[in-house]
């Protein structure tokens, strides 16, 4: 019978990295979760992803210890597997390191990795919908070979799918929440002008118009916002002859 635990891993892993419609989210502890899964499922060593949005770099990394991603992931400032992804927009298939030369591809970033034991590394794009936001690199121990490498190409290219559709879904969620909050912000301050005129124009026995006047014109010349206006009328702190004053001067 097929052992279908690994399936069933990778399918919890995409669940938990798309879920993002979250108020206390986190982009930075994110990421770091989702190095986490790709050290757990592709058995790397390390695995670290850069992250950029509106111009700022975020590095994220997991495995034990992270600091051994993060140093990699530091020193691509020459040159590296991640920097190359992110340059060309395409995956890095998975390479053996060779002892760092001057020809080497990446002398001061293959030294290093050599030099903790990281003998194989690939890198794939964080994308949505054809942008770019960062991209994914994998670290495994000198002593691993990758047998298929397509397969873990494409199992990382799944996790970072899922992870780019996480990001998006969130942004689009925060700008969403952004809108519905001055939606109902400025419906309030409508409903609650609409009621001071009506206050007014009963007290004073007037039309609606000319209490709306009277409050705009207030409100100009003591340079208030109209809402805040209306709010201190509702709540009767405002002094009525200083509004009658407004109502009597020249538009």
């Amino acid at each position: 019978m097929r052992d279908h635990t690994s399936e069933l891993r990778l399918a919890e892993v995409l669940v938990d990295t798309a879920n993002t419609l979250d108020d206390d989210f986190n982009p930075e502890l994110y990421l770091n979760r989702v190095a986490g899964h790709c050290v757990e499922l592709l058995d790397a060593s390390g695995a670290g992803l850069i992250f950029e949005a509106a111009g700022a770099p975020t590095v994220a990394a997991g495995g034990h210890p992270r600091d051994l991603a993060l140093g990699l992931l530091g020193v691509q400032q020459s040159g590296g597997p991640c920097v190359e992804s992110l340059g060309t927009g395409l995956p890095v298939p998975p390479m053996r390191l060779a002892a760092a030369e001057p020809r080497s591809r990446w002398p001061e970033f293959t030294a290093l990795a050599l030099r903790q034991g990281i003998g194989v590394t690939y890198t794939v794009p964080l994308r949505q919908r054809g942008t770019l936001l960062g991209a994914l690199n994998v670290f495994l121990p000198k002593a691993s070979g990758v047998p298929r490498p397509d397969r873990e190409l494409r199992l990382a290219l799944a996790i970072s799918d899922a992870a780019a559709l996480g990001l998006h879904n969130h942004r689009a969620y925060t700008e969403y929440r952004t809108l519905a909050t001055q939606l109902q912000g400025a419906l309030t301050s409508r409903v609650r002008i609409e009621q001071a005129k009506g206050i007014l124009a009963e007290r004073w026995h007037t039309g609606v118009d000319e209490a709306f006047e009277a409050l705009r014109r207030y409100a100009r010349r003591e340079r208030l916002v109209i809402d805040l206006v209306a709010k201190e009328l509702i709540k009767g702190t405002l002094d009525d002859a200083a509004l009658r004053d407004s109502w009597s001067e020249p538009s």
